[in-house]
């Protein structure tokens, strides 16, 4: 089997993650103070640039949901290379764009590439390596998904305050280049999870189709009423489509997601946490920050929000201690009473004061790193390990539509409601606290009506690949009474020869020899007996 020279270096393959991921990331938070001057100089319209913008984060939305599709079909590490190569390309067109049009291909190419390299490369890095690695994963993971999103606006403003933005894209570029010579350096050849699994046509087009128009159509806010058919129409409409996605999915119509088995207490506790968590402090970051650029220059307002990604790190850290233990429950639950709590204090004074940004940013850094990557855990635990990959696919599509798709509609409330900005900015940020309160509370609520308590994962026998971390009780379980489903049936030899097949598959990829003495389900889902709900 063909493999690079550093293939299974723990640090190497970790640091090729970082690189394929945290660019793209602090981009989507770094870009706000400085899209008005791209737009000035590539003779783009505010609209234009807004648009640009969500239509990079819908192709990071529907990356997540390709990438299990592709997956399937093609060698994984194969296709690793070719996302690499695509996001070196697109991050010098959008680094190097002298017109609105090369600069719009290079970004949405940019978002796309990260969201299908975050699905290939991530869940390898998680269960390819023993336990004595899996405290370093979480805390990689952390600082990946939430810690680069919170140091954008320094940074953003850094780039702003010269009043240039091609040295950041520019240098976003390198690292992506870094990203594609570390994958060249850790390669290992494998085949493809499985070649005979069909292509589901159907999912990939309500994914696709639901968030580019849910994305265009909360662009289109910027310029148009909320009651425009411009807007409302593709806003919900594209919601829609990806409601339908999740009810064929469950309904069997589709069989891509595997979302089924997602539909029991634990699991959908934590898809609930990390969308509310997720759109409650993008929301109030954009909101707050859009007012204090009013009053202070870019690099200062940046500086003010240097606290969040202070938090992320402290989070990461404690998360990387009680990932394994019971208190990880608690620990997401503490997560989202600190985000309320920041979000509060930044909303009492509208423009909010220095000491009560710094203080505000802080607490929604420690809170938002304390529930969404932790959620994704409740998730992932409750089902077999090597079907993190759908897991994240799911998670990360219902995160960024969350995220990327409820603050520009916000921001039109803040500017349209209210006698002034400032009042409607405060009834905006009310309305994120009721996001983030209520997700701790619809939490809370969803344990207690499942009758769960919260237990400790079995990880070392997840992590082997012997079954799921927990047992997750089915939803509403006080309510619904004692279950009459059927127990599912067993898997059969076919399936326990296509299982072997499949996980030697995801081995080889992670340089982890598959067990021999119990047969585990392959890399992304496929075969795998699903949970009673």
């Amino acid at each position: 089997m063909r493999q690079g020279p550093l293939a299974g270096r723990y640090p190497v393959v970790a640091a090729m993650v970082v690189s394929a991921l945290v660019p793209y990331l602090v981009l989507s938070a770094a870009l706000q103070p400085l899209a008005p001057i791209i737009a000035g100089q590539l003779h783009m319209s505010p609209q234009a640039m807004n648009l640009s913008l969500g239509m990079a984060n819908a192709a990071y939305a529907v990356g997540t949901v390709l990438a299990v599709q592709l997956a399937l079909r093609f060698p994984q590490r194969r296709m690793l290379l070719v996302y690499g190569v695509l996001l070196v390309i697109g991050s010098v067109l959008a680094a190097s764009a002298t017109t609105s049009g090369a600069f719009i291909a290079g970004h949405v190419l940019q978002g796309l590439c990260t969201s299908l390299l975050l699905i290939a490369a991530l869940p390898p890095l998680i269960i390819g390596y023993p336990v004595s690695k899996a405290r370093w994963t979480a805390i990689i993971l952390n600082l990946c998904i939430f810690g680069a999103v919170a140091l954008g606006p320094v940074i953003g403003g850094l780039q702003a305050s010269g009043h240039a933005w091609r040295p950041l894209l520019w240098i976003v570029a390198g690292i992506a280049v870094a990203a594609l010579v570390l994958s060249l350096l850790t390669f290992v050849d494998a085949p493809p999870a499985d070649r005979s699994a069909p292509v589901d046509p159907l999912a990939l087009g309500l994914a696709a189709g639901g968030c580019v128009a849910a994305f265009f159509g909360a662009s289109e806010l910027l310029t148009h009423r909320f009651l425009d058919p411009l807007t409302l129409g593709p806003l919900v409409g594209g919601l829609a489509l990806i409601v339908l996605l999740l009810v064929a999915e469950y309904g069997g119509m589709c069989g891509l997601l595997q979302v089924r088995p997602l539909v029991s207490t634990l699991p959908t506790t934590g898809i609930l946490v990390a969308m509310c968590a997720a759109a409650a402090s993008v929301s109030a970051i954009v909101l707050s920050g859009a007012v204090l650029a009013q009053r202070y220059t870019p690099l200062h307002v940046g500086l003010l929000y240097l606290p969040e990604f202070g938090g992320a790190v402290i989070s990461a850290i404690v998360f990387g201690v009680v990932f394994r233990r019971r208190a990880l429950h608690y620990f997401v639950l503490t997560g989202m009473i600190l985000l309320s709590a920041g979000i509060i204090v930044i909303s009492r004074t509208i423009p909010p004061t220095a000491v009560l940004t710094l203080v505000g940013s802080g607490l929604i850094g420690v809170g938002v790193g304390s529930s969404v990557t932790p959620a994704l855990y409740l998730v992932g635990f409750s089902v077999w390990s090597s079907g993190v990959q759908r897991v994240f696919a799911i998670v990360e599509l219902l995160r960024a539509v969350a995220a990327f798709m409820i603050a520009p509609v916000l921001s039109y409330l803040a500017v349209t409601v209210g006698s002034s900005l400032s009042a409607g900015t405060t009834i905006a940020l009310w309305i994120c606290f009721g996001i983030s309160a209520g997700g701790a509370v619809a939490g809370v609520s969803l344990y207690a009506l499942g009758r769960v308590r919260p237990p400790t994962p079995a990880f070392e026998g997840w992590l082997a690949g012997e079954g799921p971390g927990w047992d997750s009780p089915r939803l509403l379980a006080a309510v619904r009474g004692p279950s009459t489903e059927a127990v599912p049936p067993q898997r059969g030899a076919d399936d326990d020869v296509r299982s072997r097949r499949l996980l030697r598959s995801l081995s080889a990829v992670c340089r982890q020899p598959p067990s021999s003495s119990s047969p585990t389900p392959d890399a992304v889902g496929a075969g795998r007996t699903e949970q009673p709900t």
